[in-house]
């Protein structure tokens, strides 16, 4: 879709910081946004950092960076250049102009992976929805959006007023199209979610990449894709599980992300009520990402957005295998090979008591359990954890469960696991 000539397309990155942010935040920035070209695949050549306490208004970064850029460009012959904030109209039309190479800004290249990966009818027709939301007051000058929206036929010529106005036009209507589409589907998710209202419902939230959909397949039993990659899951998935005869559903959802576009989350509304309309959360944290803290902070943040912060929660801190190499450093002192020595399992154990010791048993009511998904370390911890949360919540909906010794799961057993939409 994005190789043409070329064996694999390339881009620069330009993030522009107050004198508040530390340079330190600004590459950890710079690397979450090469991950995303990454998972676009576009290959990162080079970024471009500069400090103004004010974007300029006409190219977002000044006029000399502006003269670098350019230079790099012509230079190495780069396909894209991406910029970690959102541009207006008017700065995406007049870099295009300067730099004569595709320009996104992190919104685009959020939605264009968004587009890449949806999967479901649900999920194609939202992101097709936030693209044209997005497209719309950015027609001047954005033939190769228009032609990727149309197909890739042809080419344009002649972009007059009159035809900006029928493009406009056409994208409006084709706006108005997904709504009711989407609007269908919305009703038809309802429906089913309904008919779950006496059942107990887990959602699993955090921000992308932390390992949610590895966890749903361990836990669920179920072919629930997995990578390494943003945003590997886009489309909601819901499964049966039962831990010692309690059964429930649980979901995997879109991974959060700071800067998430407005128009993707609006129009993921249905997905993500899959999370305001759970009983419980699990939050699931990269504990071996440096900006861990910051993570929790996007997605209770987004919880706060999307009034779904007052559930039952359990912190789930994920990849305490990736992070025992750090712990290693730090326990062996000045020789690191004396770590060796100590027996697997008890490394291990003084991994976990480590962990809970320099973070809190109890966030605010959360209960939480350090895990690794991939290599099921603590894994039957975590599971007591889930089922101790999920039974709380099963005998407040079924009172007399335990006084019926003829209880049949005919209800849960007609219900299959099924992927969402």
């Amino acid at each position: 879709m994005y190789s043409t000539e070329k064996e694999q397309q390339t881009a620069v990155l330009v993030a522009v910081a107050n004198q508040f942010q530390k340079e330190s935040t600004t590459e950890e920035y710079l690397d979450e946004l090469a991950f995303l070209a990454e998972t676009l695949g576009l290959r990162t050549l080079e970024r471009f950092t500069q400090r103004l306490d004010v974007p300029d208004k006409r190219t977002f970064v000044g006029k000399g960076k502006l003269e670098d850029i350019l230079a790099y460009v012509k230079a190495y012959d780069v396909d894209s250049v991406i910029f970690d904030d959102d541009l207006s109209p008017s700065q995406m039309r007049n870099l295009e102009n300067e730099l004569k190479v595709k320009v996104y800004d992190r919104s685009l290249l959020i939605l264009d992976i968004f587009l890449l990966r949806a999967k479901t009818a649900q999920a194609k027709v939202q992101v097709e929805l936030a693209r044209n939301q997005y497209l719309l007051p950015r027609l001047t000058r954005m033939w190769t959006h228009l032609e990727r929206q149309r197909g890739g036929t042809g080419t344009r010529g002649g972009a007059g007023e009159k035809e900006i106005e029928t493009d406009r036009r056409m994208i409006r209507n084709t706006i108005d199209v997904l709504k009711k589409k989407l609007a269908k589907i919305d009703k038809q998710n309802y429906t089913q979610r309904k008919n779950r209202d006496r059942q107990v419902r887990v959602a699993l939230v955090g921000y992308t990449n932390v390992g949610k959909s590895t966890i749903m397949r361990t836990l669920g039993k179920a072919e629930v894709f997995a990578e390494n990659k943003l945003f590997a899951t886009v489309d909601a998935t819901v499964r049966k599980v039962v831990l010692s005869n309690i059964p429930f559903l649980l979901s995997d959802t879109v991974g959060f992300i700071r800067k998430l576009p407005h128009t993707l989350i609006e129009c993921f509304k249905s997905t993500l009520d899959e999370v305001r309309e759970a009983d419980i959360l699990v939050h699931v944290v990269d504990i071996s990402h440096e900006a861990f803290e910051d993570h929790i902070a996007v997605v209770n943040q987004t919880l706060v957005d999307i009034k779904a912060s007052e559930k039952p929660t359990l912190l789930v801190f994920n990849k305490i295998d990736q992070y025992e190499e750090k712990l290693r450093q730090e326990e062996a002192g000045q020789d690191p090979d004396d770590y060796d020595f100590i027996p697997a399992k008890e490394r291990e154990t003084q991994l976990v008591e480590r962990l809970k010791r320099t973070y809190h048993n109890e966030q605010e009511g959360q209960t939480v359990v350090f895990i690794s998904a991939t290599e099921k370390q603590n894994f039957d911890e975590f599971r007591k954890a889930v089922y101790e949360k999920v039974k709380e919540r099963f005998f407040t909906i079924f009172p007399n469960y335990l006084h019926h010794e003829m209880y049949r799961f005919s209800e849960w057993d007609e219900m299959s696991s099924e992927e969402e939409n």
